[in-house]
């Protein structure tokens, strides 16, 4: 940055150490750290790019941050929802909540179901709201059937998959596509092959 001319600017500055809690432990002590004249303060959580970081990677408060929001704009929809037609509020539900949903949603990939049920409640009530149904009404085969919408966890691997594919077609950009390697690439594949053979 200095050479660069460029100032650090400690305000819009995050950092936070990033373990499991044992190693968090090593570090507990060092909560803050000088760089030329600007003193960054060591965070639990940080924000990047709208998503909530914690020290454990395990996205919880980012979880809840969302489905508080994905909530409050449903509230709002269903007290116009008498007003909407059907394709109009799947319309509105769409752009308010399913894409809050999916947005960055690769990262909660592997994520305990604990953590995902309240997303899962989010698209549930969202359904309910499309299609008139009561808060206790089950919904299931109503995501399923007439909506086509997949459950949390199947819409995280689908999008994942789909910028992994992205990325073997060369039409995601470098610097995600460069980070996949086809397996015939990799001279680890004909042990990788024995191995499955062997244990099959």
């Amino acid at each position: 940055m200095s050479s660069n001319r460029l100032k650090l600017n400690a305000d819009k500055t995050q950092l936070i150490w990033l373990g499991t809690p044992s190693q968090l432990m090593k570090v507990n002590n060092c909560r803050t750290i000088t760089l030329t004249d600007a003193v960054i303060q060591v965070s639990d959580r940080v924000t990047c790019l709208g998503v909530v970081i914690d020290s454990q990677l395990t996205f919880a408060d980012n979880v809840k941050k969302l489905a508080g929001s994905c909530f409050y704009q449903l509230r709002q929809l269903r007290a116009v929802r008498r007003s909407l037609t059907t394709d109009a509020a799947t319309t509105l539900v769409h752009a308010l909540i399913s894409s809050r949903e999916d947005y960055c949603n690769s990262v909660l990939y592997g994520m305990y179901e604990v953590y995902l049920c309240p997303l899962q409640s989010v698209l549930n009530a969202a359904a309910r709201l499309i299609t008139g149904k009561r808060k206790f009404d089950r919904i299931t085969s109503t995501i399923r059937d007439h909506l086509h919408w997949l459950p949390v966890r199947q819409r995280i691997a689908f999008n994942l998959c789909s910028i992994v594919s992205k990325c073997l077609r060369h039409t995601a950009p470098s610097y995600l596509a460069d980070l996949c390697t086809p397996v015939p690439a990799t001279t680890a594949r004909t042990r990788l092959y024995v191995r499955l053979h062997v244990a099959t």
